[in-house]
């Protein structure tokens, strides 16, 4: 039977970074790995990144896994076609929450006799979990982020059965107690894990709870999907791909670093949003690089490097999440597209984008009573 683990956690989390090296680790032992990814639009860098890393990735695009919920079934079984996964990684909408009850209850009640469940990992970025649970009456100005997507953060921690600590590298023991001890009075009892793929740090761990016999879906929200829906709505999503002729060979690392950084400054300098995640795929001659910016305050990071310069057809992919009107962040996207594009001498032809706000959450199915 095909074990399903569900990854949430809020946007710029890291959970694409982990799912590749949990996928890597996993098939290091033998086992047939699959992964779903998911976006409320095509052209998803993490579907990208995780196949070019050789993964068997189904994509869901268009809605959350909780309002496409047949869709990421019909995916999962896509990807048994030939000799079902040991195990599959889910990867669902960074601003979704009351998966227990949309996801991981149905799965159990309609297709219990596929799929066994793994406890479910929610994983946090330290600086959103800082600055959100600092509490009292600046945590809103500290965050960047109104108390609706706040709120959106809060009960993705609330339904975890287990709660993981990312970018651990980045933090010393002192702070990682402290978050964790925030963490408790937000999650009482649950376990928690501080974890970094680019050092290992945890990651061994992660895969033990993964394997474990810890129930999965213990903890079913009390939601208001007034405040839920407010949330999600409040962040714009831009999703742009485009190709272009690169005449001499270039670096993909410097060229999606720039990307990401154009758009960030763009948002910073005119004092635009929150960013939760601004995110570029530069691909060519079978090498990939991956640029990340995950707030306001840090600095783009590369996460997947290029093996070596390309010239010739080279894909471009954009995805930003900003507490940021859509068309607003789209211009901003489009101007950095522009802008790499005239230092490098490319010609861009065509530019496919889609700018939206994510609509109200209408689940497939909700399950009330575990």
């Amino acid at each position: 039977m095909t074990r399903f683990a569900l990854i949430g956690g809020f946007l710029g989390a890291g959970k694409t970074t982990l799912i590749g090296e949990l996928a890597s680790r996993y098939v290091a032992q033998g086992k047939r790995i699959g992964i779903i990814t998911n976006d409320q639009a095509a052209d998803l860098v993490d579907t990208q990144n995780l196949r070019a890393q050789g993964f068997a990735v189904g994509e869901v695009a268009g809605a959350c896994f909780c309002c496409s919920f047949d869709e990421m079934v019909a995916a999962a079984k896509e990807l048994g076609a030939d000799a079902a996964p040991d195990l599959l990684l889910a990867e669902p909408v960074g601003s979704c929450t009351d998966l227990v009850a949309t996801i991981i209850l149905p799965l159990q009640q309609l297709l219990g006799e596929q799929f066994q469940l793994a406890p479910f990992g929610v994983m946090l970025k330290p600086g959103h979990g800082r600055r959100i649970l600092a509490g009292g009456d600046s945590q809103t100005a500290l965050s960047g982020f109104s108390p609706q997507a706040e709120y959106i953060f809060r009960k993705q921690l609330e339904e975890a059965d287990y709660l993981m600590i990312g970018r651990a590298d980045t933090m010393d023991q002192q702070q990682i107690d402290e978050l964790k001890q925030r963490l408790s009075e937000v999650a009482p009892d649950v376990p928690v894990i501080a974890v970094s793929p680019r050092s290992g740090q945890g990651v061994d761990e992660v895969m033990q709870m993964m394997l474990s016999d810890l129930p999965a879906g213990q903890r079913l929200l009390d939601i208001d999907y007034d405040t839920y829906a407010d949330g999600e709505a409040e962040l714009g999503w831009v999703n742009l791909a485009t190709s272009v002729q690169s005449m001499a060979p270039i670096d993909l690392n410097e060229v999606a670093e720039a990307l990401v950084r154009h758009i960030g400054r763009q948002i910073v300098q005119q004092s635009a949003g929150a960013i939760a995640h601004v995110k570029a795929s530069v691909s060519g001659d079978g090498t990939h690089a991956v640029a990340n910016l995950v707030d306001n305050f840090g600095d783009v990071e590369v996460g997947l490097e290029a093996g070596h310069a390309v010239k010739g057809v080279i894909e471009i992919v954009i995805n930003a999440r900003v507490a940021l009107d859509p068309q607003t962040l789209q211009q901003f996207c489009e101007n950095a597209l522009q802008g790499v594009a005239a230092d490098q001498g490319w010609p861009i032809e065509s530019i496919n984008a889609r700018s939206l706000r994510p609509g109200r959450p209408t689940p497939t199915h909700r399950v009330t009573q575990a």
